[in-house]
């Protein structure tokens, strides 16, 4: 692995062991940054690690639940005692799933805010603090979604999850810029992830499709490239928003969607 425009960094990629997350955590990893995979799933986080390991790259593995302070401020100390400091989070666990307007309820509303919510805005506070202590900067990069920038029917607890993503952000930008953090974030539009299993299984059940994979061949024909998107096709722009080339851009929601929804 060469060295690149990330070399020396600690990066933090949160829902690191598959889809999106893992794609970032390798690409900031060849960018030759130090790679903490952290994930919920310790067993896939640990396998993201010994890729990039096996790449040439520097990695760790932790497990970690975004929505608990508690674990959040030990990962992260652990992390910084190891690395040396923190100088990048990419706050990117989330969950999501298919339901009707009037079929969400308290249970589904509260499960999906407490991890796409309120896990980023208490990793945002607990990597400011130590950013803060640090004296040296920083960057915050945190996964919306189109559905952060539109409302669907069919996902509205969803969507306001990732709405909240992009007001934190825009509020994170603001609370740490004149400590030389920066927070923006992505909203990625339909991306080919082990995710999508689950929505199609979401998309059969309430009727609102027929077969699997139709759910994604129904959301796609918006995509004015005319295609959906991989992880890597996210890591591209993550990578930028990590490096020191994104470093008079705060506040800001880059739309990654291939022409889906247009600003």
């Amino acid at each position: 692995m060469t060295a690149g425009r990330l070399m020396g960094r600690s990066c933090v990629v949160t829902g690191a062991a598959s889809g999106i997350g893992r794609a970032i955590a390798v690409r900031l990893a060849a960018d030759g940054a130090r790679v903490a995979v952290v994930d919920l799933d310790d067993e896939g986080a640990w396998r993201v690690a010994a890729q990039i390991i096996a790449d040439g790259g520097e990695a760790e593995a932790y497990e970690c639940n975004v929505s608990d302070r508690a674990a959040v401020r030990t990962t992260l100390e652990a992390i910084v005692d190891g690395s040396g400091g923190l100088d990048v989070i990419f706050n990117n666990a989330g969950i999501a799933e298919i339901r009707p307007f009037m079929e969400v309820e308290e249970e589904h509303w509260d499960r999906l805010m407490q991890v796409n919510g309120l896990g980023v805005l208490i990793c945002m506070q607990e990597a400011g603090r130590i950013m803060i202590e640090q004296g040296r900067g920083g960057k915050m990069i945190n996964t919306a979604s189109i559905a952060g920038k539109e409302g669907y029917e069919i996902q509205p607890h969803y969507s306001a999850t990732k709405f909240s993503v992009v007001a934190l952000t825009q509020a994170g930008a603001r609370a740490f810029a004149t400590h030389g953090i920066t927070v923006n974030a992505i909203c990625p539009g339909i991306v080919v992830t082990e995710l999508w299993d689950g929505l199609e299984e979401d998309f059969m059940r309430f009727g609102i499709t027929e077969r699997p994979g139709e759910g994604m061949e129904r959301f796609s024909e918006r995509i004015l490239l005319g295609r959906t998107a991989s992880p890597e096709d996210i890591a591209g722009p993550a990578a930028f928003l990590a490096s020191t080339d994104s470093d008079y851009i705060t506040g800001q929601s880059l739309m990654v969607d291939g022409g889906m929804v247009l600003q």
